[in-house]
């Protein structure tokens, strides 16, 4: 492990954005393609872990028919070729497991290799309640792959994300409600919970995009993180019938609830966060519904901790994964944890 002294230069020249709605004209019903109409992407390369199923094939179909290049790098390289064949579009596939720092490392060299720049990064993939699992040096797989694999990426790419002022966007959940980081235990070495365990992942996802703007604005790289919405993808496969029973995602007959969006729609806010000229000189925010989020308010619900229980999920962001002070603190435990970190001088 590489051991770095910190020592940070956060962006002061720019303000931070208010987490509030600015009325984007788009809403939770929006589809990513209706969020890109009359934006014209060629010549724009994007990135998007995991744009080969769920929310991330919708995303890389609609940037690629926008005209931008897309690379996805993927766990399963086969069948994200095969799930990517008919798009229509200038796409590519790489290998790319998010669990495994030598895989980051050795797609991140392959990339810078190429000599080409990075528009828009869409961090996609991720894990969602799983049964416990190790990871690395023995790391909870929910938040080594959904944050820690991220993290490194977006550290080992910077370079090109600072040369062409990049856009990262972070795909969080409203499960950061669940959760905040763990300090004591961030690995769940003294009894896992998966839900738990995902939401403390989902925070983290919030907690990067917060720093990651704070620390790249100057560069003119912006990051944000969003709620996409409820949608049934590949992403539930860890989630029983009867938990989607007792949740409501589903009723008997396996009809999907009708708050619930379509992977279309679903895709839209990430989408409409990499892209949007509304967003322009704006970041470190969370999204959801195509617009910026709203925080939680103080709810007879809530947890003492500021949380709530997985019944209880609402809209908008919690404190807790928008506290700058909390933000940093992640960022210096995930460069210790990966010996990875773009801002840091070495001692």
């Amino acid at each position: 492990m590489t051991t770095h002294t910190t020592s940070h230069t956060t962006g002061t020249s720019t303000p931070a954005t208010p987490q509030r709605g600015i009325g984007s004209g788009f809403g939770p019903r929006s589809t990513a393609q209706e969020v890109l109409r009359g934006l014209d992407l060629t010549g724009k390369l994007a990135l998007v872990t995991g744009g080969y199923s769920g929310l991330g094939l919708e995303t890389t179909r609609a940037l690629a028919a926008a005209g931008a290049r897309v690379v996805v790098p993927a766990r399963r390289r086969g069948a994200a070729e095969e799930a990517l064949a008919g798009v229509d579009g200038a796409v590519e596939v790489d290998t790319l497991d998010l669990s495994d720092l030598d895989s980051v490392r050795a797609f991140a060299d392959r990339f810078l290799a190429s000599g080409r720049g990075i528009d828009l990064m869409i961090d996609n993939a991720g894990v969602m309640a799983c049964p416990e699992t190790r990871v690395g040096p023995g790391w909870e797989a929910q938040f080594a792959t959904n944050h820690l694999g991220h993290f490194a990426l977006v550290n080992r790419l910077w370079p090109v994300l600072a040369a062409g002022g990049a856009r990262v966007v972070a795909v969080s959940s409203r499960g950061h409600q669940l959760s905040g980081i763990r300090w004591d235990d961030v690995h769940f070495a003294r009894g896992y919970d998966k839900w738990l365990a995902y939401g403390q992942a989902k925070t983290a996802n919030v907690l990067f995009a917060v720093h990651l703007d704070a620390l790249g604005r100057d560069a003119g790289v912006r990051a944000f993180a969003l709620h996409p919405g409820e949608i049934l993808t590949p992403l539930t496969r860890h989630v029983s019938r009867e938990e989607m029973l007792d949740a409501g995602w589903v009723d008997e007959e396996g009809n999907v609830s009708g708050s619930f969006k379509t992977p279309e729609q679903g895709a839209a806010t990430q989408v409409w966060a990499a892209t949007s000229p509304r967003l322009a000189g704006l970041g470190g925010v969370y999204c959801e519904d195509c617009d910026i989020a709203e925080p939680v308010g103080t709810a007879g619900n809530d947890l003492a901790d500021g949380t709530v229980a997985r019944d209880e999920l609402t809209t908008g962001v919690s404190a807790h994964a928008t506290d700058p002070e909390q933000a940093a603190r992640l960022w210096r435990l995930s460069a210790e944890l990966t010996g990875v970190d773009a801002f840091t001088r070495s001692a």
